[in-house]
């Protein structure tokens, strides 16, 4: 839900800025903001344990990367709190994916490397419980479940940043760099043999170093920024490009009819009573003419060509063929055959 997620997030906002990671810090918090009633007022079971199922999954979301330590170390102690507060009369478990264990376990032992031994006893506290329901899916698996599911917006504050560079370019290691780029230019003055034009390494090499990593500093501190903006505005473009992609295919689709329809002409009304003209071809020209041009040949009866063959003359008949008798003289006019039955007199 949207109101949970804002409550949580301020509820986190408020622990980032105290800058620590002590169970003592959070509990105070929790206790100013009243999280303990975020149950209350929930009637049904149903409701209530699909309301712990969204609360859980929200603490969870904040406890995995990308988001920073601290952050994390909240979403922990959130998961605490949530599950021990929870109403359900069948306690409402926390899913740990499969793909999240290994994050889980390396945040366990940096919490130990570091001597966070708090963060520590919350997870154990919880792992003894039996609270995680360890899971293939961090989700339940539902027939009709969309195939683009919603992605929900990061926020920029809690997301983890890359501090590496300046881990390594510290101020000690500036100063000694200093040290070693002017004793290398004491000993080229001093060495008559060697020219003072040689520059094996730049100079101002310790200025020009601090300035490429405020210059990193400066735009990783932008790039942040704009993270949480794409995030929002994802979904408003997802639903753009799938529209624009529909609008392309039906484009393409008309364009392809078009070709297909422009080849074919028309015949005029005033030519259609008429039947196409036989024309002979050969070769390779017979293969390209389409079959509807050649006119259908109609097949000589065996009768036909048996007088032909014999040399006998067929001459037409005016008389129609279903009489069985003809009249003597041509001045009779031909009996139809009636189709009743004349009654037998004796």
């Amino acid at each position: 839900m949207e109101s949970c997620r804002k409550d949580v997030e301020k509820l986190l906002a408020c622990f980032q800025q105290a800058g620590s990671v002590r169970y003592q810090v959070f509990s105070a918090i929790w206790r100013e903001m009243g999280f303990s009633d975020i149950f209350r007022g929930i009637c049904g079971t149903g409701e209530m344990k699909r309301f712990c199922r969204v609360t859980l999954a929200t603490a969870m979301k904040y406890f995995l990367p990308p988001y920073s330590y601290q952050i994390r170390v909240g979403g922990l102690y959130l998961m605490f709190g949530f599950y021990h507060t929870q109403l359900a009369m069948t306690p409402v478990k926390i899913r740990l994916a499969l793909k999240d264990w290994d994050q889980v376990q390396t945040f366990v032992k940096d919490s130990v490397d570091a001597g966070h031994h708090d963060v520590v006893y919350i997870y154990k506290k919880l792992v003894a419980t039996k609270a995680i329901h360890y899971t293939a899916m961090p989700h339940f698996l539902t027939f009709q479940k969309q195939r683009k599911p919603k992605r929900e917006p990061l926020c920029a504050e809690f997301l983890m940043k890359s501090t590496a560079v300046q881990e390594l370019i510290s101020a000690d290691l500036l100063e000694e760099l200093t040290h070693i780029q002017r004793y290398y230019d004491q000993l080229k003055e001093t060495t008559v043999e060697v020219s003072s034009q040689v520059n094996i390494v730049h100079r101002d090499f310790a200025s020009r170093l601090k300035d490429c990593v405020s210059e990193f500093t400066a735009w990783q501190q932008k790039s942040l920024s704009l993270v949480s903006k794409d995030k929002t505005s994802g979904a408003d473009e997802e639903r753009p490009a799938e529209d624009e992609s529909s609008s392309n295919r039906a484009r393409l689709l008309s364009s392809i009819k078009h070709k297909s329809y422009s080849s074919f002409q028309d015949v005029p009304k005033s030519r259609r009573h008429r039947q196409a003209e036989t024309v002979d071809f050969s070769g390779s020209e017979a293969e390209q003419v389409p079959p509807t041009v050649l006119q259908r040949r109609k097949h000589i009866s065996l009768r036909a060509r048996t007088w032909r063959s014999l040399g006998v003359v067929q001459e037409r008949s005016r008389h129609q063929d279903w009489l069985l008798s003809t009249p003597d003289t041509e001045d009779k006019v031909p009996v139809k055959r009636t189709s009743h039955v004349v009654p037998y007199k004796l």
